[in-house]
This record gives C-alpha cells, sequence and structure tokens, in this order.
C-alpha cells in the first residue's frame, strides 16, 4: 500500500519540476529576437537588442535598452537621407516640384530590395521620390535623390557621415543611402537623437511619414502602403486595426537578417510627444508591439512638470555689472521654464550645476531688455532609472540699461579712481 502512493508522489514531483522547465525554457525562447538571437535583459520585459523612449521635446531619455551599442539600422538608415533631402530644400538647392532623371545607379537596384520599381531616365518630382522613400521605404527612390544631390550615391554617403559628424552622432557609421547593407550602423540612442532634431527643424517630415498609403503612378494598380502599420489612422483600416495607436504619426521601420526587424516611431497625445527605437525583434508586427509597451509604460507612468517657471530669478545670480551704463549692474531672469517629464505623484528634485555669465567688459551699454548675458544648467536625476537630465536656459536682462552721458562717466571715473586710491593706501597699513 505505501509503495502506490510513493509512487503517486514521484510523478507528482515530477510533474511540477517539469512545469517549471517547460515555463522557463517558455521564458527563454519568449526573449530572442529575431533568429533566435538574445534579446537584453530589462525591467520591462521587451523582446529588443536595443531600444529608447525620450521626450521629443527636451530629449530626456525615460527608459533604455543598451542604447549605445551600434548596431545595423536597416532602413531606419533613410532618416538620415530624409533630413538631407529637407536641408537641401530648406537651403534652396533642391524643391519640392522639381524634375529628376533617374540614374544608372539608382535603376541598377537589386531585385531583392524594396523599390518603387524605377527604370533610367524615368522623371520624377522629388516630392514623388520622397513620399516612395518615406512610405515605401523605396531604394531606388531614394538613391535617385541620393545621386541628384551627391552625383553618386558613395559622394552622398560622404555627406551622411559629414552630417552625423556635425550632428554629434557618435556611433553612427554610414556606408549607404538605403542601410541595405549590415556594415552601416547607428545606435538607438543616436537614432532617437537624429529624429529628435528632423522633428524640431522639420516638423513638415510628420506630412509624410504620416500617410497611410500612395499611389506612385497613375498606371500602378496598387498604391504603396506605409510599412509603418502602427499609425494612428490605421484603425479604421481592415488587417491593421489590431497595430494601431493613437497618436502614432511615424517615423521608419526597417529589416534586413542582419538587423531583425526594427522601428523607430513617434507619438502624440496633447501636449506631449515621444520618440522611441526598438532594434533587432523577432517578427514584422513584433517591433510594434514592443514599441507599443513602451508607449503604455510612458503614458501611465510620466507627466510633464514645470520645475522652474520662465523668468525665475537665480539665487546665485540675481544682477550683473554693466560697463558705460545709466545704471551700474542689471537685474537677470530665465528666458524661459524648465520642463521634465517626471513620474506621477512624485516631486521632482532638481539642482543648479553650472552657470556662465559674460564678463563686465562684454557688457557694455546700451543693453536692450531681454539681451542674453548668459546660461544657468540644472540637473534633474530619476532615481528608479538611475538617468540624468540636463537643461540649460539663457539668462537675461530685465530692463534697457542706457549709455551713460560723458558728464556721468567722467564722475564716475574719477570716484573709482579716488576709491581705488584710497583702498590702496588702507592696505599699505
Amino acid at each position: 500500500m505505501v509503495r502506490p502512493v510513493r509512487f503517486l508522489s514521484v510523478i507528482a514531483a515530477s510533474l511540477a519540476i517539469w512545469m517549471v522547465m517547460l515555463s522557463f525554457n517558455t521564458a527563454v525562447v519568449e526573449a530572442q529576437g529575431y533568429d533566435n538571437r538574445p534579446s537584453t535583459e530589462n525591467s520591462l520585459g521587451l523582446q529588443v537588442k536595443s531600444a529608447i523612449l525620450i521626450d521629443a521635446d527636451t530629449g530626456q531619455v525615460l527608459f533604455q535598452v543598451n542604447k549605445d551599442e551600434p548596431l545595423p539600422p536597416a532602413s531606419m538608415t533613410k532618416l538620415m537621407t530624409e533630413y538631407i533631402v529637407l536641408e537641401e530644400i530648406k537651403d534652396g538647392r533642391l524643391k519640392w516640384d522639381q524634375i529628376i532623371s533617374v540614374s544608372p545607379e539608382a535603376a541598377d537596384t537589386e531585385p531583392s530590395e524594396s523599390q518603387i520599381y524605377l527604370a533610367e531616365g524615368d522623371q520624377h518630382s522629388v516630392r514623388d521620390l520622397y513620399i516612395a522613400m518615406a512610405v515605401g521605404s523605396a531604394n531606388d527612390a531614394t538613391r535617385a535623390l541620393a545621386t541628384e544631390i551627391a552625383g553618386t550615391e558613395q559622394a552622398f554617403v560622404d555627406k551622411m557621415n559629414e552630417t552625423a559628424k556635425n550632428l554629434d552622432l557618435k556611433s553612427a557609421v554610414f556606408t549607404s543611402a538605403t542601410g541595405f547593407e549590415p556594415n552601416t550602423v547607428i545606435s538607438v540612442s543616436d537614432v532617437a537623437k537624429l529624429s529628435q532634431i528632423i522633428l524640431k527643424q522639420h516638423p513638415e517630415f510628420l506630412e509624410f511619414s504620416s500617410m497611410q498609403e500612395y499611389k506612385f503612378r497613375p498606371r500602378d494598380t496598387a498604391p504603396m502602403v506605409n510599412f509603418n502599420y502602427m499609425l494612428g489612422a490605421n484603425k479604421n483600416k481592415s488587417g491593421l486595426a489590431f497595430l494601431a495607436y493613437e497618436g502614432v504619426d511615424g517615423m521608419k521601420t526597417g529589416f534586413i537578417e542582419e538587423a531583425g526587424y526594427n522601428f523607430t516611431g513617434t507619438v502624440k497625445r496633447g501636449d506631449i510627444r515621444f520618440i522611441s527605437v526598438v532594434m533587432d525583434t523577432a517578427t514584422k508586427n513584433s517591433r510594434f508591439q514592443e514599441t507599443a509597451k513602451l508607449y503604455n509604460y510612458a503614458f501611465s507612468t510620466f507627466e510633464k512638470k514645470t520645475v522652474l517657471p520662465p523668468k525665475s530669478v537665480v539665487e546665485t545670480i540675481q544682477s550683473v555689472k554693466v560697463k558705460k551704463g545709466a545704471k551700474k549692474s542689471v537685474n537677470v531672469v530665465t528666458d524661459k521654464d524648465i520642463t521634465f517629464m517626471v513620474k506621477k505623484g512624485v516631486e521632482p528634485k532638481v539642482e543648479l550645476i553650472g552657470s556662465q555669465v559674460k564678463s563686465e567688459d562684454e557688457l557694455v551699454a546700451p543693453i536692450p531688455a531681454g539681451t542674453a548675458i548668459g546660461t544657468v544648467t540644472y540637473k534633474y536625476t530619476d532615481a528608479e532609472l538611475n538617468i540624468t537630465t540636463e537643461y540649460t536656459v539663457n539668462l537675461v536682462t530685465t530692463d534697457e540699461v542706457a549709455k551713460a552721458g560723458w558728464f556721468k562717466l567722467l564722475f564716475r571715473a574719477i570716484g573709482e579712481f579716488f576709491s581705488g586710491l584710497f583702498n590702496g593706501i588702507i592696505n599699505m597699513f
């Protein structure tokens, strides 16, 4: 009678161990990126090699996973190409309605690449080619724009790397305009930084990245569909509604086998906009699902809080001395507010960590009200994530300082002379 009981106990114990091992193995399987590459452990359980979430206004980092490792971005590389095209248009070297004749290099795009099937000599406007790049991720359209700007794709790549250096994207190494090659690398931190620059300097970018679809040629049987299935507008689109996320209106997807499925996204609700990057996720849809986890975390966890209102007096720098003015000094205040994203219900702790003020010799009257005379820098630390954010604002004069008349300057100089002489005598004893 004892043996069956022991036997059943052994079976029960074995089943329990098997269930534990099964759940462990399942967790291990789930924690993988593309082609079973291991993900990087993180507190949100994101299945990614690297990821980042920032506030689009300030660049404040709200969440990060392996943020500085350079990885192949695949077609997210086109963010730099798109930025350069926008800069060329802003500077007048390119126009939206300008017609481009497709170069042999652009027409020679490999069949395996994403493309809109351009032939050598085809003529299309800059706008149409830009849309094909932004919406359909067309490599041939991307090369057509690159060769129009720089003559060859390689010359354009040199321009990309020069631009990256100027923008202080330390991890970026570009080898193509499209990202089709795996030796193009950049960190999620620098992708997010580039994305923030694009949105700040060229808000018109969102007009293109938010397009759901676009018919490139009248003879095309169907429009190209935006690879960003997460667009908020897709909530009414059959087959994509389950991936749509309210407020998403950009920015760029990417995939090659060496990179996995990547996505740089941005979402806006009310006056809050976030930018996110995920790299090396397992599937086409998982890059959006992992991004949704980031956005859910962001909107449920953070709120904007102004820690220093505009026109605040800084205790350590309440006024500055002025040369040749009707007044010898002028009061100064901050020119704008300092606002951080902080955990809901948590009172943020900020500290003044630095200041830089012009010397008296540089502040010569007349000086208008609102003149920038220096800067102050504050630091906010998220103790939980151990992420530090610095924010710098200008110090400006509160009043106008008129230039003193010659008579007043003469008597001031005489007074300063005798004051200096008297002090010198006193110091002798």
